[in-house]
């Protein structure tokens, strides 16, 4: 998590979307920088709520906006699926290499899932609070020009990513079925991505 005082801004980091290399590039302009543990790291909207944004209004009289970062949903998952497939996760629990996209994508939709599918939920992440705390900025993933100038403008400053907590490149091969299921079952995911607006 990034925190901009001056700009007035808070960047919520939702995991693999991408946010450890805007926190790498951006850190030296941020107010405050959460970069571990990763609970607080990626602390969702609710827990930015209950414990940051507290601190700003009551401290310093400042209400934050908030941005994040959001995956097309089929995409996200496969990044997790990916991310436990490297070298270094051989013969941990939560990893995957001896488990297909397909099966990985059914154990997800499980009401009680395998830790290695157990990786959270976007929709959640950014739900909105009872007590008017939300996401003010969201941004696809896949729309990285349009998110890069939001922040140029509204931070002054230009800055450079380069690649960070990168996945092995493992082709997603997903059946039409499990598609189907998924999104039937996460309709909510795919409603909340339509809704971020395109450039």
């Amino acid at each position: 998590m990034l925190v901009f005082y001056k700009a007035k801004l808070a960047f919520l980091s939702v995991p693999k979307t991408g946010t450890t290399a805007y926190e790498a590039a951006l850190r030296d302009h941020a107010d405050l920088v959460i970069s571990e543990p990763p609970m607080l790291k990626h602390a969702p909207v609710y827990r930015y709520n209950r414990f940051v944004r507290p601190m700003f209004a009551k401290v310093c009289d400042v209400d934050l906006e908030v941005m994040a970062v959001m995956r097309e949903p089929i995409s996200w998952l496969g990044s997790w699926w990916r991310y436990r497939q490297r070298p270094f996760m051989q013969g941990k629990p939560n990893a995957t290499h001896d488990i297909s996209f397909d099966d990985f994508v059914l154990a997800y939709m499980k009401g009680k899932k395998p830790g290695f599918a157990d990786v959270g939920s976007q929709f959640k992440f950014l739900e909105s609070q009872p007590n008017g705390t939300h996401v003010t900025h969201l941004f696809r993933y896949e729309d990285q020009p349009r998110l890069q100038r939001f922040l140029n403008e509204r931070l002054g400053v230009s800055f450079e990513l380069e690649r960070a907590n990168v996945s092995p490149d493992v082709p997603l091969n997903l059946s039409t079925d499990v598609e189907q299921r998924y999104r039937r079952k996460f309709g909510e995911e795919y409603a909340l991505y339509e809704s971020i607006p395109r450039d």
